[in-house]
Order: structure tokens, then sequence, then C-alpha cells
């Protein structure tokens, strides 16, 4: 079979043509609103941003947005929960396509959230909880951060002791965490609660240290701080430290930083477990959820990102010193297989 030069041409032409409707195709793969993502605004309205874990929850969200091509403003409240519902408003004003709420008060947030969805706008709630059915909530299993603390608590002081407990009620994430821990102390009824104390005040390691002195002072016997939440850690462990009382207090927390790290494995720390997510994972999470509902998808109403129990001895054996490490040593920190649809980029790993 004799194939002329001009055969081969018009074959090649096609083969071209196949091509270039491939790659359009490939093009168009993302549905829209992301096939023109640049047009996509998205906000994300903060209650609280003090802390490391604030920070790597913002560096995810981040992450996500500029893999998706999206346009992505930050407005912060600085825990100021009035200036929290304006800034859904002012994110209304800007003509966003969605909004994440990222923590708040249930009675400031709950219309604020409102508003957004009958002016149109996608909504995803992160540890606040706004009571609106239509609006998805992004958590990190805060009863199962609660209980694998606690659970190492019993592994590593028994089931009878005196504790002391860090609690501000109204926050979501905590109110989740404290219905685990009166579980436990029904469950364990040698579990003594001599005081509860806590407080959002700005800079919240620093306030919780000071009411924390009071607490050491007055209640000698505690052997146990349960302080779910590790700005609440960081403030025992420094009032622990300098009553001396490293190695007869043992504390429990949720969530995790570089700097907890450094705080957990400091010669003779008090600091003996915090379970986690990477907070990191839980802003791409957070932003991937909220694409879905702008792509017409639905996530679930309850996106939930699972735990991992990080223990003094692990961090120690290990020689983890940073969330980098943390995440290459223990693999199941560093990923989280929660909402991701077929066409949605993910960040580059790093």
């Amino acid at each position: 079979m004799h194939i002329s030069r001009r055969t081969l041409g018009k074959l090649a032409l096609g083969l071209l043509g196949a091509s270039a409707l491939s790659g359009a195709a490939l093009a168009q793969d993302k549905p829209a609103p992301f096939d023109n993502p640049g047009q996509v605004k998205i906000a994300l309205v903060r209650y609280l941003s003090t802390g490391d874990f604030f920070q790597a929850y913002l560096s995810g969200v981040e992450a996500q947005a500029k893999a998706l091509g999206v346009d992505l403003r930050v407005l912060d409240s600085r825990q100021d929960a009035a200036l929290q519902a304006d800034m859904v408003d002012q994110a209304i004003a800007l003509g966003v396509n969605g909004i994440i709420i990222q923590h708040g008060l249930t009675e400031s947030m709950k219309e604020a959230a409102q508003r957004a969805v009958d002016a149109g706008i996608k909504v995803v709630a992160f540890d606040v909880n706004v009571e609106n059915d239509a609006i998805p909530q992004i958590e990190q299993s805060d009863r199962d951060l609660a209980r694998l603390a606690l659970e190492q608590a019993i592994a590593d002081n028994g089931d009878s002791w005196k504790a002391g407990y860090v609690y501000v009620a109204g926050i979501a994430p905590l109110d989740r965490r404290d219905e685990t821990w009166k579980e436990f102390k029904a469950k364990y009824p040698g579990i003594d609660e001599v005081a509860m104390f806590g407080t959002m005040d700005n800079p919240i390691a620093n306030s919780v240290a000071n009411q924390a002195r009071s607490v050491l002072s007055a209640n000698p016997g505690i052997q146990v701080m349960f302080a779910p939440y590790d700005e609440f850690a960081k403030g025992v462990k420094i009032a622990v430290d300098e009553a001396g009382l490293s190695s007869d207090v043992k504390i429990y927390s949720a969530d995790i930083s570089t700097s907890d790290i450094a705080a957990m494995r400091e010669p003779g720390s008090a600091w003996m477990a915090t379970a986690a997510t990477n907070p990191a994972v839980v802003g791409q999470v957070s932003v991937r959820a909220l694409a879905m509902m702008l792509a017409g998808e639905d996530p679930g109403h309850s996106v939930v990102v699972p735990p991992t129990l990080i223990t003094q001895a692990q961090l120690n054996d290990n020689d983890i010193k940073n969330m980098e490490e943390l995440g290459a040593k223990l693999p199941q920190f560093a990923h989280a297989d929660v909402v991701v649809p077929a066409w949605m980029p993910l960040p580059a790993a790093k």
C-alpha cells in the first residue's frame, strides 16, 4: 500500500487535531466554575488566629486555594465575635462565591451565616456550630481527640487520680471535647476533677498560666492536667515548670505544632501526650469541601478529619523535631483522604 506525502500530511493534521481536542477536553475536565478559577472568589473569616495551629491551618487554606487557582480573601477578627459577624457581611459585599467560617461563637455567627446563605453564597464552617443544615461542618473529630489523649492518661497513670481541667464553654470544639471528658469521668469514678479553669484572653498561653499558678497552689495533689487545646497546655506547662512540679503533674492535650513538639521534648517535660490532626491538612479539607459545593457536589454535612495520638515517647524515639518530620515519620498524620473528588487539584507535596 502506497501512502503519499499528501496523505501523510492529512494524517498528521488529523492527529494534531485529535490531540488538540483531547487537550481541550482535559482543560474542561474541571466542573464549572473551576474551568475558569480566576473568577472564583472565596473568603476565610477567622475568629481564632493566635498560635501555631491557626497559622498552619491558614497555610493549608492558602495552599489548596492556590492549587485550585481561586482568589482567596482572609478576614481576621482576632477573637472579636461582633467583628467576625460583620466580616461575614463584608465578604458578602465583596461578592465572594464561598465563605469558610473558622471558629467563633454560635450566638454571633448563626445569623451571619444565614445571611450568607440567603445571598446565594456557599458556606462551610470549621469548628463552629452555626446550626444550619445548609452548611457542612468541618471537624477534627474532637471527641476522638479527647478520647485518644485521655486513654493515654489512663494508660500512664491508672484510672484513679486528681485532675485539673482547662475548659472554656461556648467554643464548639472545646464543647465536643468536654462531652468526652464527662464520659470518662463517669466511666472512671476514680478520676477526681478538683479544679476547672480556662480563658481565651490573649495571649492565651500566658493567661492560662496565670490561672494555673493559682490552681496548682490551691490544689497541691493534682496529678493530671487535661488541657484539650495546645495553647492551654502551653500555659499549664509554664505554671508546672515554675512550681517545680514537672515530675508530679502530667499534661495531656489536643493539637500539635513545632513549638509544642519542642516543649514536649524538653528534658523532664510534664507534657506527655497530645492528640491531633494536621492543621494544614484540615485547612486544605475546608477549601476542598467548599469547592465541591461550588461545583454542585455534596461533601456531606459532617466532614471529619481523623486524629492521631502523639506521645512524648514517640517524639523522642523517632527524634521528631518539627511538623515536617512528624508528617514524614508518622505518615497517618500527613494526609487525609477526605473530600477528594477526581477533578480536584491538590497542593504539591513538600
